[in-house]
């Protein structure tokens, strides 16, 4: 099978600039601007930021049915891209506070949550028709990641201080702005790019369900990696209440993101060889592990220096960035494996299932940290001037750190030998 040129592999990868943005953002400041800007009380907060997301977890198989009916995925792409990112900068425009703010967020998370779902998941599809090889997957993967990796950096570090410049509603442009650019730049990128295999036509939601019944690998595969979006997307949404309750400086929140995303920049060369080795399933374990065991050593950041935190923070970004790369890189495998098995191609419909579940972890996320907040007696208010009680830092430290590190290892045994290695 022929390499991937270099211009392609960089031009998929830039879709993540969309999907980065998208899965960073919302899950880092929605909590807080609803807590700490609109005086929404954390646990509907929690669920405000869930709600939109969930609904995801039914539409997700619908746009992949409908992208395989069309055959083609870019046009997708287009109109997803751009739809997201418009309805985005509106997320964090809304002129109301209290009940009102709750009504407006959610109607206009569900809509955006909606576009990009016609966006993410054409986009992850054609990961299974670019290349049939093994080790190309990887290769494409890794590349993914990377740009992932930066999308996620640059928004997770970045949106917090443009935030604290110009406000919640000039962030939420500025993201927006990065988003037209990613969808730019996949759109032309994948230009021509010859599909290694033809789209069918779309199953039924019967024909769906029993595809994905049938799949054990594909069921066990996609449990651990939901299972640990959810823990991902708790810590992701804890990064603001860490830095302002536990550390005692918002302003350490970019600096956190700065040691959590960058490592991953770099050691993406690293999970590929260990992938090609030992195994994608053991470079998922091995991920894991480290950034689980990371992760526990957080709870001693109160009597922890600040440099400490931070190069814990970077082993937690090697761990993770393998978290990322090695179930997007087995997926392709266990979609052709299962193609091969029934005689039909369902790229788009197993893309939409795998898509959804990453959704809907991402989403539990915020909602399973607002719950914690809550139970620690979180106080909300309109400026975060509020004085929280011990209990509710206690809250904060344990759900950035006890929550995610359960969650990271404790689907890994699902990882059983039918996956393919």
């Amino acid at each position: 099978m022929p390499r991937i040129p270099h211009g392609v592999r960089a031009g998929y990868a830039a879709g993540s600039f969309v999907t980065g943005a998208f899965g960073t953002v919302p899950g880092l400041l929605l909590l807080p601007y609803l807590t700490d800007g609109l005086a929404v009380p954390a646990a509907v907060a929690g669920l405000l930021v869930l709600a939109p997301k969930a609904w995801d977890v039914l539409f997700n198989p619908v746009a992949g049915r409908i992208s395989d009916r069309a055959g083609v995925r870019r046009p997708f792409l287009l109109r997803g891209g751009l739809a997201t990112a418009a309805l985005f900068a509106l997320l964090f425009a809304g002129p109301f506070t209290g009940a009102g703010a709750a009504v407006y967020v959610a109607l206009v998370f569900l809509a955006c949550a909606t576009a990009y779902a016609f966006f993410q998941v054409p986009y992850v599809a054609m990961a299974a028709e670019i290349t049939d090889d093994y080790d190309e997957r990887t290769r494409l993967m890794a590349w993914r990641m990377a740009f992932l990796a930066l999308a996620i950096l640059l928004s997770g570090a970045g949106a917090p201080a443009v935030r604290d410049l110009v406000g919640y509603p000039g962030m939420g442009a500025a993201v927006a702005a990065v988003m037209v650019l990613g969808t730019a730049v996949v759109v032309a990128g994948t230009r021509g790019v010859p599909a290694a295999r033809r789209v069918s036509a779309a199953a039924s939601p019967r024909e769906l369900l029993a595809a994905v019944r049938g799949s054990r690998p594909f069921r066990s595969l996609l449990a651990v990696f939901v299972v640990q979006a959810v823990g991902l997307g708790t810590m992701l949404a804890g990064v603001d209440y860490f830095a302002r309750l536990v550390l005692g400086d918002r302003s350490w929140q970019p600096a956190l993101f700065a040691g959590f995303v960058g490592p991953a920049l770099l050691v993406m060369p690293l999970w590929q060889r260990v992938g090609r080795r030992r195994g994608k399933r053991f470079g998922l374990v091995a991920a894991s592990l480290l950034f689980a065991v990371a992760v526990v050593g957080l709870l001693a950041s109160p009597v922890l220096p600040v440099g400490v935190v931070l190069a814990l923070m970077a082993v937690i970004g090697v761990g993770y960035a393998g978290m990322q790369v090695f179930p997007l890189a087995m997926l392709p495998d266990v979609i052709t494996a299962e193609e091969e098995r029934a005689g039909a191609t369902r790229a788009g419909l197993f893309s939409g299932v795998w898509t959804a579940g990453e959704t809907l972890g991402l989403a539990l996320g915020p909602g399973v940290y607002g719950l914690v907040l809550a139970l620690g007696g979180y106080v909300a208010s309109t400026d975060g001037s509020a004085v929280q009680s011990s209990g509710a830092v206690t809250a904060a430290l344990l759900g950035f750190t006890a929550v995610p590190a359960v969650l990271a290892v404790v689907a890994l045994p699902l990882l059983r030998e039918e996956i393919p290695r």
